[in-house]
C-alpha cells in the first residue's frame, strides 16, 4: 500500500534508540525526511547514519532536551527549516529508565522523580506540540502521534501509569483544538516491546536477581509480552512503527483523538 508519505517531513523525539528509532526508520523507508532528537549527539549520529544507510533517506540528528522550553522553541523551527517544512511530529521521548522513574510504595515514592517523569513525557510532548502546531497550521496539514504506554491501564509504579494517562488526555484535547486546521492527533499504547535494548535489559535484570537469562525471559518478560498476550510473543518495535506510519498517512484522516493499544492483546489471552 502506498501511504503517500514520500516527500513529507517528520520530527521524532527519543529518536536515537528504541521505539523512537524504529519509527524514524520506518518513516524513512516510506520516503519521509526525518529529524531525530534526543539528549546525546553520539547516539543520534550513529542512528542517523544507520537509518540513512538502510533507507537512502535524509535523517538529521539534533540534540534536544524536551524539558527546556527555550530549546524546544528554537530547535523545532530550525528542524522545520532544514527539512523544508514539518508535517509529522512523533512524541516518543521519555525519562531515562522509562516508566520506572518513580517506583516503590506511596510511603517512599520520590516526588522529584515523579515530577521529572512528567516533565519529560507529558510536558515535553506538550512543549513539542505547541512549537509544531503553528508550522502545521500554516500548511493546513499535520500529524501528531504520541507514544504512551500500557501502564495507563494497569496498576504499577506511580509515575509511569499516571504520566501515560496524561498523554491520553493531551491527545484528546489537542485533537479537538486543531482538527479544523487539517491536523490529527493520536496516541499509541505499546506494551512490553522488543527493541535493540531488550537483550541488555534482560541481562541486567538477570544479574540483579541472580538468575539465568532464560528465567527472566519466562517470568519478568512474559506478562504482557508473550504468555500474557493473545499473540503469544513479544511485540517488536517495528510493529509500533508500522502503526505510526499509518496514523501519519493520508489513509488515517478519519482517525483522531484516539488511543490505540499495540500490545499483542494483553489481557485477552485464553489458553486451551
Amino acid at each position: 500500500m502506498d501511504f503517500g508519505l514520500k516527500g513529507k517531513h517528520a520530527l521524532v523525539t527519543g529518536g536515537s534508540k528504541g521505539i523512537g528509532k524504529a519509527i524514524a526508520k520506518e518513516l524513512a523507508r516510506e520516503g519521509v525526511d526525518v529529524v531525530i532528537v534526543s539528549r546525546t549527539m553520539s547516539d543520534l549520529e550513529a542512528s542517523a547514519r544507520e537509518i540513512e544507510d538502510e533507507t537512502g533517506t535524509r535523517v538529521i540528528p539534533m540534540v534536544l532536551d524536551v524539558t527546556q522550553t527555550d530549546r524546544v522553541n528554537s530547535v523545532i523551527p530550525e528542524a522545520a527549516q532544514q527539512l523544508g517544512g514539518l508535517h509529522i511530529l512523533v512524541n516518543s521521548g521519555s525519562a531515562p529508565g522509562g516508566s520506572a522513574s518513580a517506583v516503590g510504595p506511596i510511603e517512599t515514592v520520590n516526588e522529584d522523580d515523579l515530577m521529572s517523569d512528567f516533565d519529560v513525557k507529558y510536558v515535553g510532548a506538550l512543549r513539542c506540540a505547541r512549537a509544531s502546531i503553528p508550522l502545521m497550521k500554516e500548511q493546513g496539514y499535520g500529524r501528531i502521534i504520541n507514544i504512551s504506554g500500557g501502564n495507563a491501564r494497569n496498576a504499577g509504579n506511580l509515575s509511569g501509569g499516571a504520566r501515560n494517562v496524561s498523554m491520553v488526555h493531551l491527545t484528546k484535547t489537542l485533537s479537538t483544538q486543531v482538527g479544523r486546521f487539517g491536523i490529527t492527533v493520536n496516541c499509541i499504547h505499546p506494551g512490553t516491546t522488543r527493541t535493540e535494548r531488550t537483550p541488555e535489559l534482560i541481562e541486567a535484570r538477570a544479574a540483579q536477581l541472580g538468575i539465568d537469562i532464560d528465567q527472566v525471559e519466562a517470568t519478568d518478560f512474559a506478562p504482557g509480552a508473550a504468555r500474557g498476550n493473545a499473540i503469544c510473543r513479544m511485540v517488536d518495535a517495528a510493529e509500533i512503527a508500522y502503526l505510526t506510519v499509518f496514523l501519519a498517512s493520508d489513509k488515517a484522516w478519519a482517525v483522531t483523538g484516539e488511543l490505540i493499544a499495540a500490545n499483542g492483546g494483553v489481557g485477552n489471552a485464553v489458553y486451551y
